[in-house]
């Protein structure tokens, strides 16, 4: 099969087409033929070295922990995703699938836990499935452990990010009220998705107090810096703050980081909204897979609003 991966870590430069084995299914596994996968930060940094834990050492390595197709082949036993009754009692050949991984996504076929896998929405294009997986779980696991719902007030630092358009979206799906915090280009856009926009920058405390004049219940911070600093002089109970990407800070200004609760049934909820048109995800680049190395490139600029996807 075609895939995507490096023989040694470094620039974007080292992903190169790559000739596999096909995998098989073991029990409990699907073989999944890779239609689009998602392309995140996440990737970059395993391409530069960084091993996902529990993931096996040594290369090739082929990066991508998202992606959607059809399932081609099922293991022994294989059910999911992850609960009885959920929306995916079993996975046969023909199901179109959404899934996530730890590597192995920039691939034609890729095998993966039963459990991992969520249904398709058939309203939901490929581009957008591809990056769907990982582009909602993260803020659905933060909403969930700032305990988010009616009557809250939510700031959500890069609101027009791929992740932080989910939050905004989830967010007012849960009843609360949203701010959030972009350019003055995607102010428009973040009106059109439910939240209160503000610009960043110097000011930002007094801009959003300007809208919430006793600070805000819960903050989640994808932009890191002074973006964190602001949030810790909003909120009062500094369990209701995450970031996203200011870890190293996080444990010394006692705010929190997502836990690792990735579960199918999320990605299976927020399939459910954007089939009913609640949940609206943006793609602003597809690449053939071929063009890794251009996607990456376009993910490094941290710039652009929505998803980057490779379509195999």
């Amino acid at each position: 099969m075609k895939a995507m991966g490096f023989e040694e870590p470094g620039g974007p430069d080292v992903l190169k087409p790559l000739e596999l084995p096909v995998p098989e299914p073991g029990p409990g596994e699907v073989r999944v033929r890779v239609r689009a996968a998602g392309v995140q930060p996440y990737d970059l940094a395993v391409r530069e070295g960084w091993s996902p834990p529990g993931t096996p050492e040594g290369f090739p390595r082929v990066p991508g922990n998202e992606f959607a197709g059809i399932v081609d082949a099922v293991g022994p036993d294989a059910a999911g995703p992850d609960a009885a009754g959920s929306d995916v009692a079993g996975m046969r050949p023909g199901d179109e699938v959404l899934g996530n991984c730890r590597l192995n996504a920039y691939a034609e076929y890729v095998v993966v836990p039963a459990s991992a896998l969520a249904a398709k929405p058939a309203s939901m294009p490929w581009d957008v499935a591809g990056g769907f997986p990982a582009a909602v779980m993260t803020p659905h696991i933060a909403l969930e452990v700032m305990e988010v719902g009616p009557g809250d007030t939510l700031l959500v630092h890069a609101a027009a990010g791929a992740v932080g358009t989910v939050a905004v979206q989830l967010a007012r799906i849960a009843g609360a009220a949203v701010i959030g915090t972009a350019s003055e280009a995607n102010h428009d856009y973040l009106r059109s998705i439910g939240a209160t926009p503000v610009a960043y920058g110097d000011g930002l405390e007094e801009r959003v107090r300007a809208l919430a004049p006793d600070g805000v219940d819960a903050a989640l911070d994808g932009a890191g810096g002074h973006a964190l600093d602001v949030s810790l002089a909003l909120v009062k109970d500094r369990d209701r703050i995450i970031t996203l990407v200011d870890h190293g800070r996080a444990a010394e200004l006692g705010v929190r980081t997502t836990p690792d609760r990735r579960s199918a049934s999320r990605v299976a909820e927020a399939a459910r909204f954007y089939d009913e048109g609640r949940l609206r995800i943006h793609v602003r680049a597809a690449f053939p897979l071929d063009r890794a190395a251009d996607a990456h490139r376009e993910v490094a600029t941290g710039h652009g609003r929505g998803k980057v996807v490779l379509l195999t």
